[in-house]
């Protein structure tokens, strides 16, 4: 749907102008689709993501600081999702034993089960990225890297 009628605006200053309005809507657009999909399974959309961090650094452990850096929301509180991961027997926080003051964060075998749960029945692509083709994908990549500078 076009966001003119999304947001029942028929006109813009200029095309920035009605680029940036369109990239902002859909970020929330797609932000809303997202705890949609995650939330049969218990999780927030910055649970996944430190979930699927973990899973990268797997079988090494991650600290806060790490999973703040990579986190796609910068805005979270990493320890405060790890709480609620740990809570839920998704990871394992332990003191490291190099580095009395690091605490060392591990994805747990539950974790893993659930991520490949969550690709398996195809909960991501409820995102509605499907839509668009591969030469697609990678001209909004390139445009989104772009605007990033």
């Amino acid at each position: 749907m076009r966001i003119e009628d999304e947001i029942k605006q028929p006109t813009f200053r200029s095309e920035q102008h009605k680029a940036y309005i369109n990239l902002a809507f859909t970020a929330g657009w797609l932000g809303q689709q997202q705890a949609a999909a995650f939330k049969p399974y218990g999780l927030t959309p910055p649970q996944f993501n430190i979930l699927r961090i973990l899973r990268g650094q797997h079988p090494l452990p991650a600290t806060v600081a790490l999973l703040i850096d990579r986190m796609l929301d910068k805005t979270s509180n990493a320890s405060r999702i790890v709480d609620k991961l740990e809570e839920k027997h998704l990871v394992t926080r332990k003191v490291c034993p190099a580095n009395r003051r690091a605490v060392d964060i591990r994805i747990t075998e539950a974790g893993l089960e659930l991520l490949q749960r969550i690709e398996d029945e195809g909960a991501l692509t409820a995102i509605h990225l499907q839509n668009l083709s591969d030469d697609e994908l990678r001209q909004l990549n390139t445009l989104l890297d772009k605007i990033r500078g």
